[in-house]
């Protein structure tokens, strides 16, 4: 596949494979851009199909990190690392020792954390040997773990796209689809349920659906019926890439804001969304309460202040709209040129 001069590499300063027969790991380090500090994304263990599909999600993931950084305003930039692996089957802690010593020879160029098939466990292994970890437990000498300000900061962009779409400040009895309850979509099921929302929700793993349902008493549909829920918000929590040709005709909400990254399959499907009348949030400002999380872990600041700042999620996306409208654009493409006018220097 061409990679220099395709649309996911978009002048990313470096990509590192990295191969290690004697515990099975084969991943790739993307780096995309460092201009407002050192890059950190997440780790990621997938089974991906094939070496293709794996170098186009980190890519992708970490161009989001850039921007996502630099919209929820942390002084550090976008990079992302994929494990090709199966986080139930294949995952070890030399095969975590390895990745850290991988991380570790970028020389602090490239901060990791925990993602989708990693969590702070795994994050804990792979300090032991490098120190540019983040989302650390707190007996680790992290801030805890990240998803419950993920949530939060996606809640705050749902309330957003509510009053911009149904201009009211509340949730109470709408109706939102929750695609996927892992860590992320487990917690906005609750906070959801909390600000008096209706939750339908769904997720490939019987034992997540079990536990959100006990913990909150949703709604389940299958996997495939989530797109066509006669719901209010529908909120992508998941996989990327889930916002297509073939799931925007299915959507009957007004608005889209969830967890998952590149929820756009490819960026006309955004603009895609604007003709329809529906208010979409792009992902990587929805989702950024994770990294204001591990970003004030890295630096240190003050714990106390990080729900604070997440909480500033719903002025930069109430921001976001108001320049889509004052310019005759997208959302997301709003989103892109703010965040390109603060890491493009």
């Amino acid at each position: 596949m061409a990679i220099f001069d395709s649309a996911e590499f978009d002048e990313h300063e470096q990509a590192l494979f990295v191969n290690d027969r004697s515990v099975g790991l084969r991943a790739i380090i993307a780096i995309h851009n460092t201009n407002l500090g050192p890059a950190l994304g997440g780790c990621r263990m997938w089974p991906y199909a094939s070496e293709a599909e794996a170098i186009r999600d980190v890519l992708r993931l970490s161009r989001g990190m850039t921007y996502k950084a630099a919209m929820v305003n942390v002084e550090l930039g976008g990079g992302k690392s994929v494990i090709i692996a199966d986080a139930h089957k294949d995952k070890s802690p030399e095969l975590l020792h390895a990745m850290g010593r991988w991380i570790d020879s970028l020389g602090g160029r490239y901060i990791t954390g925990e993602d989708i098939g990693t969590n702070p466990f795994d994050m804990a292994e792979i300090k032991k040997e490098t120190k540019c970890v983040s989302c650390l437990r707190e007996e680790d000498g992290g801030y805890g773990d990240p998803a419950p300000m993920t949530a939060l900061g996606v809640l705050q962009a749902i309330s957003a796209g509510v009053e911009k779409a149904f201009d009211t400040t509340s949730l109470e009895g709408m109706r939102v689809a929750v695609q996927g309850a892992g860590n992320v979509g487990h917690r906005l099921c609750g906070l959801l349920t909390d600000a008096g929302a209706k939750v339908t929700v769904c997720d490939v793993f019987e034992e997540n659906l079990e536990r959100t349902v006990k913990a909150y008493g949703t709604d389940t549909v299958a996997p495939d019926d989530i797109f066509s829920v006669d719901a209010d918000v529908f909120a992508p929590c998941a996989m990327g890439a889930v916002i297509d040709d073939q799931t925007i005709p299915q959507l009957k909400t007004k608005v889209v804001a969830g967890a998952a990254n590149n929820q756009l399959a490819e960026d006309r499907h955004g603009q895609m969304l604007a003709d329809r009348g529906i208010v979409y949030l792009p992902d990587y400002v929805a989702n950024g309460g994770g990294l204001i999380s591990c970003a004030a872990e890295w630096y240190r600041h003050d714990k106390a202040q990080v729900e604070a700042n997440v909480r500033k999620i719903r002025e930069t996306c109430v921001e976001i709209l108001s320049y889509a409208d004052q310019h005759g654009l997208p959302s997301h493409e709003a989103s892109d040129r703010i965040a390109e006018q603060r890491f493009g220097a």
